[in-house]
């Protein structure tokens, strides 16, 4: 069997290096959503990915019986284009916001208002982008809601998706945070620079940042019992 160069071999594994930390959100691309970031420490969610975490070590998941999500919202101020539609980020936040009642609504009952014994979630999408494939994803700091228009020879390559989430959870009666965590993720990649971004391509991404709240506060709950 033919061995291939070390040189290649080196490329290889830097190449996977680039690719299992590409989830994780650089502080420099913090978009200023949350009040405070410098107690954020890396860390892994429950499904594995990396993320940016703080939870109040005195926290008591177990007074908490409700929760109250509030609707998510685009922070900074979302800028449509030929590539991510007004209706596909309208999609993207509606969604969302069932994915969270979903999840959440399954361990927690559903709240109308903050309150005692209630946990607020106060989540923002930070970033909905897309780029050339192996080019950085951000083109502007803080994140920005962009499509990387870059006019190159290889515009016919796969573009990258890449969203990004900020969320506080809160006490329902004192508003005292409790927790925030920071994260990115990828949605299926586009075929090439045209191709419009639907909410098919990130639900999975979605669907999988709502579990992850779940599974969060179930392990929580059991960790203090």
């Amino acid at each position: 069997m033919k061995q291939l160069p070390r040189t290649t071999l080196l490329c290889a594994a830097l190449l996977a290096l680039v690719a299992c930390s590409s989830n994780q959100v650089d502080p420099k691309d913090y978009s200023g959503f949350l009040k405070d970031y410098s107690r954020l420490k890396p860390a892994e969610s429950v499904s594995g990915a990396p993320v940016m975490r703080w939870i109040d070590p005195d926290i008591k998941p177990g007074q908490y019986t409700k929760v109250f999500i509030e609707p998510s919202q685009f922070y900074p101020k979302p800028q449509p284009t030929e590539v991510i539609s007004a209706q596909t980020l309208q999609e993207i936040t509606r969604y969302f916001n069932e994915a969270m009642r979903r999840e959440l609504g399954s361990v927690l009952t559903l709240a109308k208002q903050p309150g005692p014994n209630t946990i607020v979630v106060r989540p923002a999408i930070t970033a909905v982008s897309t780029s050339n494939e192996g080019l950085r994803p951000y083109e502007v700091v803080p994140i920005a809601l962009v499509a990387a228009a870059v006019n190159t020879a290889a515009g016919g390559r796969d573009q990258d998706v890449v969203i990004a989430v900020e969320a506080a959870f809160l006490d329902g009666s004192s508003q005292k945070v409790l927790a925030q965590v920071v994260r990115k993720g990828s949605g299926k990649e586009l075929e090439n620079d045209t191709q419009k971004l639907t909410l098919n391509d990130v639900k999975p991404v979605l669907d999988g940042w709502a579990s992850d709240m779940r599974k969060s506060f179930v392990s929580l709950e059991k960790k203090a019992r």
